[in-house]
């Protein structure tokens, strides 16, 4: 399996942005509600969802609810990496 000449810049770049995607995701999510929560009607909605994800991410990290961002941000880096590390040899057998 030949690798091509600038693999690892292609694995370096995917697997940071697949890192930083679910992150940016649920600050975007809690951003989201939490303006939300400024209006006087949807004060009580915003802030039950609020706390359900921050128990969610408190689930994958131990109770904190940024190491479980953390967390899922590096399952799915890795899982980005692995993913650009199989398409030489996908490349390869498809020439």
């Amino acid at each position: 399996m030949r690798l091509p000449r600038n693999w690892l810049l292609s694995l370096s770049l995917s697997t940071f942005f697949s890192f930083t995607v679910p992150i940016i995701t649920s600050a975007a999510i809690l951003l989201g509600l939490w303006g939300l929560s400024c209006i006087p009607t949807c004060q009580a909605i915003a802030e039950n969802n609020i706390h359900r994800v921050l128990a969610f991410l408190a689930v994958f990290g131990s109770g904190h609810p940024v190491v479980g961002s953390l967390t899922i941000g590096g399952a799915w880096g890795f899982v980005g990496g692995l993913f650009d590390l199989c398409t030489p040899y996908r490349y390869q057998l498809s020439e």
